[in-house]
C-alpha cells in the first residue's frame, strides 16, 4: 500500500490518493504518514476530511504530531487540537515549543483549554496526567431514561460509554453502571437502584504503572480517577493502559541492560541521545570493575606460580554472571507482577540456593570431565576450578535474587539491579573465591 501511494505521489494523482485514504482505517493512514517524506506528509494530511483528520492525527507518534503542527496553519492546528481527546492533546502540548504552545492555547476552545490546563498540572506518569476528562457521569436521582437520553446527546464527545459513573450532588463518586444495565432495566428506574456501589477507582496522583496493575488485576476496561476528596475528575481506558504497559516494559528492558530510559523510538534517537542514555552506566560499571583488577593484582604471585589458573578465569566469571542474571531476571519479573514482596526474601533465597547447588554440581561434573580429558590438567587444578564453579553459582544466584528485592524495599527500581550490575559484583566475588581456594588447595 505504501509503495502504491508513493507511486501516485510521483504521478501527482492526489485525487486518487484521497479516495484511497478515505476508505482506509485511521490507524493505517497514520502508519503511512509516518513512513512517507515530511513534505508529502502534510499534503496527504490536508487531503483528509476534517472528521477523519483528527482521528488520524491522534494515531501519529507524538513527535510527528509536534512537527506537523508547526507546518500547518494556525487555523488547521487549532481545529485539530479542538477535535482531539484532551489527554492526547495534552501529550502533544508537552512536546511543542513554549512559544507555539502559548499561541495555540490562546486560540483553542475555552473548554479544550481548560481540560488541557487541568491535565498539565498533574505530575508526569501519574493517573491525572494520562486520564481523559471526556466522560459521562450521572446523578443518583437520574432515571434510566435520563441516562439514555444523555448518552444519545453526548456520545460523540466522550471516550467510552461502556462504563458510566454515578456521582452525588457534590460530584463524589458513588457508583457505576454498565451500558447493558441501562438497556435491560425499566426507563423509570432510578440509577441508584441499578448502579454498583463497589467501585474500583484510582487517585489522580497514583502512579501509572499501578493503574495498569489495577486494571489488569480487576479485569477492567476503564477505571475512574478521583481527587483527594473522592470527587470524579477523569477516566482512564484500556487503550491508555496498553500504552502504559508498553512504555513501562520498554523502560524496564532498558534499565536491565544498563541504559537510561528514553521516550523516543530507536530510529528517532540521535547519535548524541544514544550516547547520553548509555554512557553513565558504562562509566559506573567500568569504574566498579577496577575491583576485579585489584583482586588479580593481589594474587599476581599465585598466578605466576601456576599460570594455567589464568585460562579458567573467563569461564568462571561468565558462568557466575549468567547465573546471577538468570536469577535477577526471574525475580525482577516476579516483582513487577507482584508475585513476591520483601517478606518473601528468605523463601526466595532458600529456593535459589537449592537451585544453585543443583546447577553448580551439574556444571562442575561436566567441567571436571572436560578439564581432565580435553584440557589435560591435574586433578588438583580441576578440583579447584570445579569447587569455585559451585560456590560462584551459589553466590551469584543469591546476589541475583536478593538485590532486586532489597532495591524495591529501599524505593529503587528493581530493574536497575539487573545483569550488568550483578555481573560486575559477581566477577569480583568469583575471582576472590577462586584465588582463595587455589591458594589453600595448591599451596601457591
Amino acid at each position: 500500500m505504501l509503495e502504491n501511494i508513493e507511486n501516485m505521489i510521483e504521478e501527482k494523482k492526489y485525487s486518487k490518493i484521497k479516495e484511497l485514504l478515505i476508505e482506509m482505517n485511521e490507524h493505517d493512514i497514520a502508519d503511512i504518514l509516518e513512513e512517507i517524506d515530511k513534505k508529502e506528509r502534510i499534503k496527504l494530511f490536508r487531503l483528509l476530511p476534517k472528521d477523519i483528520a483528527a482521528d488520524v492525527f491522534s494515531n501519529l507518534e507524538t513527535d510527528t504530531q509536534a512537527n506537523m503542527i508547526t507546518s500547518l496553519s494556525d487555523a488547521e492546528a487549532v481545529n485539530i487540537i479542538n477535535d482531539m481527546a484532551a489527554d492526547d492533546a495534552t501529550d502533544l502540548i508537552d512536546e511543542m515549543p513554549a512559544n507555539v504552545v502559548s499561541k495555540l492555547l490562546s486560540k483553542i476552545d475555552k473548554d479544550t483549554r481548560r481540560d488541557i490546563n487541568q491535565l498539565l498540572k498533574y505530575p508526569d506518569n501519574s493517573a491525572g496526567s494520562i486520564m481523559t476528562v471526556e466522560y459521562l457521569d450521572f446523578k443518583e436521582y437520574n432515571t434510566v431514561k435520563d441516562a439514555i437520553k444523555k448518552i444519545r446527546r453526548e456520545y460523540d464527545d466522550v471516550e467510552t460509554i461502556n462504563t458510566l459513573f454515578v456521582t452525588d450532588k457534590i460530584r463524589k463518586l458513588v457508583g457505576l453502571i454498565h451500558l447493558k444495565d441501562l438497556v435491560l432495566n425499566n426507563e423509570d428506574t432510578p440509577l441508584s437502584e441499578v448502579m454498583e456501589t463497589d467501585v474500583i477507582s484510582v487517585n489522580t496522583l497514583t502512579d501509572q504503572e499501578q493503574v495498569a496493575e489495577i486494571i489488569k488485576d480487576y479485569d477492567l476496561t476503564s477505571v475512574p480517577v478521583v481527587d483527594s476528596e473522592n470527587k470524579l475528575v477523569g477516566l482512564i481506558t484500556i487503550d491508555d493502559v496498553i500504552d502504559i504497559i508498553e512504555e513501562e516494559t520498554t523502560e524496564d528492558i532498558e534499565k536491565m541492560n544498563a541504559i537510561l530510559p528514553t521516550e523516543k523510538s530507536y530510529l528517532k534517537l540521535s547519535t548524541f541521545d544514544l550516547w547520553k542514555s548509555r554512557i553513565p552506566w558504562l562509566l559506573l560499571l567500568m569504574i566498579s570493575a577496577t575491583f576485579t583488577g585489584k583482586i588479580i593484582q593481589h594474587y599476581e604471585d599465585s598466578l605466576a606460580a601456576m599460570v594455567i589458573l589464568t585460562s579458567f578465569i573467563p569461564m568462571l566469571m561468565d558462568t557466575g554472571g549468567n547465573a546471577g542474571g538468570q536469577a535477577s531476571a526471574t525475580i525482577i519479573r516476579s516483582l513487577s507482577l507482584n508475585d513476591i514482596e520483601f517478606a518473601d526474601i528468605l523463601k526466595v533465597i532458600w529456593k535459589e540456593l537449592r537451585v544453585s547447588i543443583l546447577i553448580g554440581v551439574t556444571l562442575a561434573i561436566a567441567n571436571f570431565v572436560k578439564l581432565l580429558v580435553i584440557d589435560g590438567v591435574t586433578t588438583s587444578v580441576a578440583l579447584v576450578v570445579c569447587l569455585t564453579l559451585i560456590l560462584t553459582v551459589c553466590v551469584a544466584k543469591v546476589i541475583g535474587c536478593s538485590l532486586p528485592i532489597i532495591a524495591k524495599r529501599l524505593g529503587f527500581d528493581p530493574a536497575v539491579m539487573a545483569s550488568p550490575f550483578i555481573t560486575t559484583i559477581v566477577d569480583a566475588v568469583s575471582l576472590f573465591i577462586y584465588f582463595r581456594i587455589a591458594v589453600s588447595l595448591l599451596n601457591i
